[in-house]
């Protein structure tokens, strides 16, 4: 059963070029994300559309720019609610969400670091509305994995799974 906060996701999945059904994997050190005593833990997410490929490289304020940044974050933050949804089955199961770090990529002298991360915030709150609001960090960085302008992770509360459709 799919619910109004899964369509949406699927929504801006799809208008951002990534494949809603895509599972998010991570190598076998690491997981996407980890649930434990009610949290989600979501791994950074890199702007990746499909496959191994970065959609976008380079620093935010030189070889990107400001909606090149924002597109990033737009990126990362759907990959995250997508492996959040994967994990818990459904993103109903979100009661909250806690935290928001975003880092950038950022060259030397741009400052609007806050900027590219409301990207961001804009679809968690979109998604989770009325109660999207949520803490955020968003940090400048020199370097980021793949040389990505942009990784995203989230932490979320979560309620118990319905098991109302259980065939027990």
């Amino acid at each position: 059963m799919s619910s109004a906060r899964d369509a949406l996701l699927r929504k801006f999945a799809a208008d951002l070029g990534l494949d809603p059904g895509e599972e998010i994997v991570a190598i076998p050190q690491y997981e996407p994300a980890v649930e434990h005593e009610g949290q989600l833990f979501v791994s950074g997410q890199i702007p990746r559309r499909r496959g191994p490929e970065v959609a976008v490289v380079g620093r935010v304020g030189a070889e990107v720019d400001l909606d090149g940044g924002r597109g990033a974050a737009r990126l990362c933050v759907v990959r995250a609610l997508m492996a959040a949804r994967q994990q818990a089955g459904t993103l109903d199961r979100v009661r909250r969400v806690l935290r928001m770090n975003v880092y950038v990529r950022a060259a030397p002298d741009f400052a609007a670091l806050s900027e590219v991360a409301d990207a961001a915030s804009e679809i968690v709150h979109a998604v989770f509305k009325p109660d999207g609001s949520h803490t955020r960090t968003t940090v400048g960085v020199f370097q980021l994995p793949k040389n990505a302008a942009v990784e995203l992770d989230l932490l979320l509360a979560l309620g118990a799974p319905d098991l109302s459709y259980s065939t027990f």
